[in-house]
């Protein structure tokens, strides 16, 4: 990866909080860690592309080695996603493993496994307090819904709202990525939260994952940026969004909470099988900083990575930088840019005062415009029966021409079950065809 010219680290003896943020934290405020790429969906949007498992994946006894590192560094909670968390079976110990050593948990599924009885126990008095739970929900309604999540998934993700509401879990969350289709339904969204007692929060479509094919047509318009920022103003304190859309900020006002690029500074993710990336959507070998299972574990990672004391670094920012809006949203998502093929140092994509949009187009004029290829994919080889209908509409070349040969048995039991074989107290095989070390094909 290709970062801005930066300049000395020193850190600033006074000045703002995000001035801080800036120079990066001893250890990260909060954490992604995607437990496993197994995935009963295949959304058309996945950053990470889930659908099969990884047969790498750290053992139970790995993972709570993490949670017994992270409990020493005092992180304040971790983000638990995947793939579908609850589809691991040592998930619930995991969770009440964290719990036990005070590291809050904030897990987001799309609802499969919350059964009553599992709602219940999320409500009971063993979790302390310290579980959040977010469902993933992408349309107010089950058309738009499903378009990209597949079909039957809103009514799942209903159903898992019911169960928490009705086992007396307090203030789930619903986990929106806002998209060209749901921005319109916006108060919907915030209808539905009110109705099961759970707070909205929103978040932005990156490129990245399969993402990346889908995120011409996703990606939200530019006048949809503006209502989506004036909605934002409007009803932001009571939404939640995680510094998703700090590059809307040049419209003027910024919004509520950091505005900046938290990546290797305040933020990091854990992939499976122990891999740290700066960003969690940007599971990237150009954002990779190392892995946990190495000497001197994650701590080393988080303090010591040549990627992280990079990003630490003080930018130059750039083209960006002779904005009169760079203060306001530092030249945005650093994700965003490398997976559209914009430089480090060049404009958000989305930029709102349209420099990422006429940087995009004089790429292409030019012919530079370079697409980085992903660096993996845990996509099902078949597709699971519940793929969304925009999967069929908009392929990849080369899964067009697998999509029309005739059906043929699958190249490995993983191809059927993201979790076929799966022991989660071993680090051997699945079970598969894969070869030992590999992940399943």
């Amino acid at each position: 990866m290709t970062l801005a010219p930066s300049l000395p680290r020193v850190r600033p003896t006074g000045g703002s909080l995000v001035q801080q943020f800036e120079y990066g934290l001893d250890a990260p405020i909060c954490l992604t860690w995607e437990l496993t790429y197994a995935c009963n969906l295949a959304c058309a949007h996945c950053l990470s592309s889930s659908g099969r498992r990884d047969p790498r994946e750290l053992t139970t006894e790995q993972c709570e080695a993490v949670i017994d590192e992270l409990q020493r560094m005092q992180v304040f909670y971790v983000n638990i996603g995947g793939g579908e968390p609850t589809i691991r079976p040592d998930f619930w110990h995991l969770l009440q493993y964290a719990i036990d050593h005070q590291v809050g948990v904030k897990f987001s599924t799309n609802g499969v496994r919350l059964t009553p009885d599992r709602a219940a126990f999320l409500a009971s008095p063993a979790c302390n307090g310290y579980v959040d739970v977010q469902i993933s929900l992408d349309g107010a309604t089950a058309e738009v819904n499903d378009y990209v999540r597949g079909p039957g998934s809103f009514d799942t993700a209903i159903r898992a709202l019911e169960n928490l509401q009705a086992a007396g879990f307090a203030d789930a969350k619903i986990s929106v990525v806002c998209t060209r289709q749901n921005l319109s339904q916006l108060d919907e969204f915030k209808a539905i939260a009110d109705r099961y007692g759970a707070t909205l929060r929103l978040t932005r479509l990156r490129p990245s994952g399969r993402g990346a094919d889908v995120w011409d047509e996703l990606h939200p318009l530019p006048e949809q940026q503006r209502e989506l920022y004036d909605w934002l103003m409007a009803n932001g304190e009571k939404v939640l969004t995680g510094d998703s859309f700090f590059h809307l900020s040049a419209f003027g006002e910024a919004l509520p909470g950091l505005n900046l690029c938290g990546a290797g500074r305040v933020v990091c993710l854990i992939d499976p099988i122990g891999d740290v990336y700066a960003c969690p959507f940007a599971i990237h070998d150009n954002f990779l900083a190392g892995n946990l299972l190495d000497e001197g574990g994650f701590r080393r990672v988080w303090q010591e990575s040549d990627l992280f004391t990079d990003l630490r670094r003080p930018q130059t920012g750039g083209a960006c930088s002779k904005c009169s809006f760079f203060d306001s949203c530092r030249g945005g998502c650093m994700a965003a840019k490398f997976f559209t093929g914009l430089p480090m140092d060049g404009p958000d994509p989305e930029c709102v005062q349209g420099y990422g949009e006429t940087a995009l187009e004089r790429l292409n004029e030019a012919g530079g415009r370079t697409i980085p290829a992903a660096s993996q994919d845990h996509s099902r080889a078949t597709p699971p029966r519940n793929q969304p209908v925009m999967l069929t509409l908009s392929r990849r070349p080369d899964t067009d021409q697998r999509a029309a040969a005739p059906a043929s048995p699958p190249v490995s039991a993983c191809a059927e079950s993201p979790l076929a074989g799966f022991t989660p107290t071993t680090s051997g095989g699945c079970g598969c065809s894969a070869e030992p070390g590999k992940a399943c094909r």
